[in-house]
């Protein structure tokens, strides 16, 4: 069986009998984790090997850690500090930001290989423009070439644990003030002003980029669809402007930001249209199975490819208590760590 282009929840800390039925459909090929599906690492571990053995090759399994308010998995996990927080370093010592940036990477990632999680969405590389605070501190700096250097290093350091990066929300979600969780936030800027904020994207892309998650916001002065829904984003700019050849995965399917373009159905043959290669639904059981009894055809070959490369590959060193660099990066990311402003939901796709 392949890997399928639809990704979904499941209830709880264990897999019931529904979720099975769900796993195994042939167009079902990742899974993403929230809080309510933690316990402890332990758990946790096993509910990862759970799903892992239901189909060959294995269901992906994805989860929100990037730090701060957007950090599922917090107890047995290091508290990991806002990406803000890593760009306030760099803006005192650039060396010391970038040496952050890839150790942190490294520490997030290592810590959910060592459970078995095979991605983390990671990093946020919207740039900041002071209007968002659905972004905020989950952007790494107000620049858009420190935003690249920082978020390349971070994807080496995600590299080094075994995991590949989803760097997101493309193109950008920092210059708009409404939240695409509730709303369909609309950036109204002209192109020369749009591509400055893809900076960071063309240097992660030269760099090996695994994939790529798009923004439910519209740029009328690209398309009248938001970037999700939009082959001129993606078939266009993504693929054959900036030449990225990884996954995409659309945004949560189920976001305020999508549903005004029609049911599940359609806003999922739209985004697969546009060229994404996953069709997240979340908290969503019953447009799930929905989705799944309209959709018909085998996955496309090349889309499979691309999901079989982000399974997350053992890197070494995942019995982490005795591993210096695990303490030293530990010691660095509580000594960053505060208390966060603002917390996300902490069962919605971020």
């Amino acid at each position: 069986m392949t890997l399928g282009p639809v990704m979904v929840d499941v209830a709880g800390v264990a897999l019931e009998p529904a979720d099975l039925d769900v796993l195994r459909h042939p167009q079902v090929g990742s899974v993403i984790l929230f809080a309510r599906n933690y316990e402890s690492p332990e758990q946790l571990a096993r509910l990862t090997a759970e799903i892992h053995a239901v189909r060959s090759p294995p269901l992906l399994v994805a989860v929100d850690q990037e730090g701060g308010r957007v950090q599922r998995f917090r107890a047995g996990f290091t508290r990991l500090p806002p990406l803000r927080a890593i760009g306030r370093r760099y803006a005192a010592d650039p060396a010391q930001g970038l040496a952050l940036a890839r150790e942190l990477g490294w520490l997030m990632a290592t810590e959910l290989r060592a459970s078995g999680v095979d991605l983390s969405f990671a990093p946020c590389v919207d740039v900041d423009h002071g209007v968002s605070s659905v972004i905020g501190d989950r952007s790494l700096h107000t620049d858009a070439p420190a935003v690249a250097q920082l978020g390349v290093a971070y994807m080496l350091g995600m590299r080094d644990a075994g995991m590949a990066a989803t760097a997101k929300h493309f193109p950008g979600h920092g210059a708009v003030a409404a939240d695409s969780h509730v709303a369909l936030p609309v950036d109204r800027r002209e192109w020369p002003d749009i591509e400055a904020d893809l900076q960071p994207y063309r240097r992660l892309i030269a760099n090996g980029l695994p994939a790529v998650m798009v923004a439910h916001v519209v740029f009328p002065a690209v398309d009248a669809n938001p970037a999700s829904l939009s082959p001129a984003w993606i078939g266009g700019v993504l693929r054959n402007d900036l030449g990225f050849q990884g996954a995409v995965f659309a945004d949560d399917l189920s976001m305020a930001g999508a549903a005004a373009f029609g049911d599940i159905a359609a806003r999922a043959s739209m985004a697969r249209a546009a060229g994404c290669d996953v069709l997240p639904v979340c908290n969503d059981r019953k447009a799930v199975e929905t989705l799944l009894d309209a959709m018909r055809g085998t996955p496309d070959p090349v889309s499979r490819m691309r999901l079989v490369r982000l399974h997350g590959r053992d890197a070494g060193g995942l019995a982490l208590a005795g591993n210096p660099r695990w303490q030293a990066a530990v010691a660095v990311a509580l000594e960053m760590t505060d208390p966060p402003a603002l917390k996300l939901e902490g069962d919605r796709l971020a």
